[in-house]
């Protein structure tokens, strides 16, 4: 027989990696179990904590919100008390105090393998479902309580890593000999649909051609549970197969007896979700998305183009004055080209600030340092995600503030750093180029600048933004531009993605 919980004390080594695995099969067993579980442990003699509430994908849940660290007292959950304390099971009604639902109550104390009550599962299932639950055949109520029983013992192994059960998946059981003992009713719609009509109950499992035969040899042979993703036909179906073993006597159910020798499953349950909606939305998805990056890279393509025509162009222009305009466009042609670059290469339709400017700083001392100038860029920042929109406007404000840098800040300097720095504060990004180059002129009044440069920053930052701009001058020398935008009034159907 089990031990009683012992408060404060705490759970060996083995026990703890027992309870962990009793957790990370709650979310499979609930789902098929239609019911929540609610996992209790004893804090005191008259304390006990919900440890984890799992709740059913396959069923309305019976609670409003998650019951996780609610603490109750034995007048709230006898049941629960008496399996932690005296490591007896119960069963009982009671009715939910937030949503006055009914519900029927089966508690289970988990008894560790050093043969301690080291908590207690309780499964709560609405009145209307458990009703629906002891109409359902012999077969599926067994299996079930197969299922539930290897759960308490720790013995589910491989399902903490399936796929959950859904509302709209089905069941079928079967035996060791292969002979089906239980098909439900959405699982007979599902077979329908490959072709198989009649009752398939008493038919060998090879005589559906699905491959279930297979995946139920391999998971009565390797005793874990089995999941696999097959096509029949122009459908895709996903199973997931659970052995599972013989419930034990009454003498050992009472005693708490474990076997020396791990016994052998004697039958199957084999979970069928019908997956080709999901896939067919997958492939329309990929497919879009393969079309979307195809148009970026065709636009970077055609941007380039168009660079290397003014380049062309620049060449041969005979005014300064000319050259340095077509030369400024280039740049500015590139600073897009580098957005459309990124939405080329990647699926995602944000895009890491970070990245682009750290390209659009290696473009412009590629295209736009003079040779006799000795000066060093450096970035600082962390990764902001922003949608194509703004990352579009923020690649074209740093171009044009590194360029302003460079044509009025070291004019008259050979040597100099220039820094774009990216502050992510929660609600705003601010975007700072800072220079210790000549610094601003007496007088300065941004309102007034009128330089195409400037213009175009200040209507990026207003109009696309939603921002504010301004420049200041460094106190040891030099000019800092910092453009400040909320992240919650971009416009745009695209959201913030932050990532790291």
């Amino acid at each position: 027989m089990s031990k009683p919980n012992e408060c404060g004390k705490p759970l060996s080594e083995e026990d703890r990696r027992f309870l962990a695995k009793i957790q990370a099969d709650m979310p499979i067993t609930c789902d098929v179990s239609r019911a929540d579980f609610l996992l209790y442990r004893l804090l005191d003699p008259e304390r006990a904590i919900v440890a984890l509430h799992t709740r059913p994908r396959s069923i309305a849940h019976t609670r409003l919100s998650a019951a996780d660290g609610t603490i109750v007292t034995p007048h709230d959950e006898p049941l629960v008390f008496r399996a932690l304390k005296q490591g007896k099971r119960g069963t009982g009604t009671g009715m939910i105090r937030s949503t006055g639902a009914p519900i029927v109550q089966h508690v289970f104390p988990v008894i560790g393998p050093s043969g301690t009550v080291i908590a207690a599962l309780s499964i709560e299932a609405n009145l209307l479902e458990h009703e629906r639950h002891r109409r359902r055949r012999a077969p599926f109520q067994r299996a079930l309580r197969q299922m539930q029983h290897m759960f308490l013992r720790g013995q589910l192994i491989g399902a903490e890593s399936l796929q959950p059960f859904g509302e709209h998946d089905g069941i079928l059981v079967a035996n060791r000999d292969m002979e089906i003992l239980y098909v439900s009713g959405i699982a007979t719609n599902l077979y329908r649909r490959l072709g198989y009509g009649g009752n398939l109950v008493g038919r060998h499992l090879t005589f559906l051609n699905t491959g279930d035969a297979e995946l139920a040899q391999i998971a009565l042979a390797e005793a874990r549970c089995v999941e696999a993703e097959r096509q029949e036909g122009y459908r895709h179906w996903v199973r997931k197969v659970i052995p599972l073993l013989p419930l034990p006597g009454p003498l050992e159910r009472y005693l708490g007896i474990r076997p020396k020798e791990p016994p052998k499953p004697d039958s199957v349950m084999i979970l069928i979700h019908d997956a080709t909606a999901a896939r067919r939305r997958e492939q329309a998805m990929r497919v879009r998305t393969a079309m979307i990056q195809e148009v970026h890279h065709r636009v970077k393509n055609n941007l380039q183009a168009v660079a290397s025509l003014l380049r062309i162009q620049a060449r041969r222009a005979k005014s300064d004055e000319t050259r340095a305009a077509l030369n400024d466009s280039v740049n500015r042609i590139l600073s897009v080209a580098v957005v459309h670059e990124f939405l080329s290469q990647h699926e995602s339709r944000v895009i890491n600030i970070r990245d682009v400017s750290q390209r659009i700083i290696a473009q412009v001392q590629q295209n736009t340092v003079p040779p006799d100038k000795k000066l060093r860029f450096t970035f600082r920042g962390r990764s902001v995600y922003m949608p194509n929109q703004q990352a579009t406007a923020c690649a074209l404000i740093i171009n044009e503030l590194l360029n302003n840098a460079l044509e009025h800040g070291y004019a008259h300097k050979s040597e100099g750093s220039i820094s774009v720095e990216l502050e992510d504060s929660g609600d705003h990004v601010a975007i700072r180029v800072v220079d210790d180059g000549e610094g601003l002129p007496e007088g300065f009044d941004i309102s007034e600048e009128t330089s195409l440069g400037l213009t175009i920053v200040r209507t990026l930052v207003q109009n696309d933004l939603k921002g504010s701009l301004s420049l200041t001058r460094r106190p040891e020398g030099g000019t800092v531009a910092t453009v400040v935008f909320p992240k919650n009034t971009l416009g745009g159907d695209e959201t913030w993605i932050e990532q790291e």
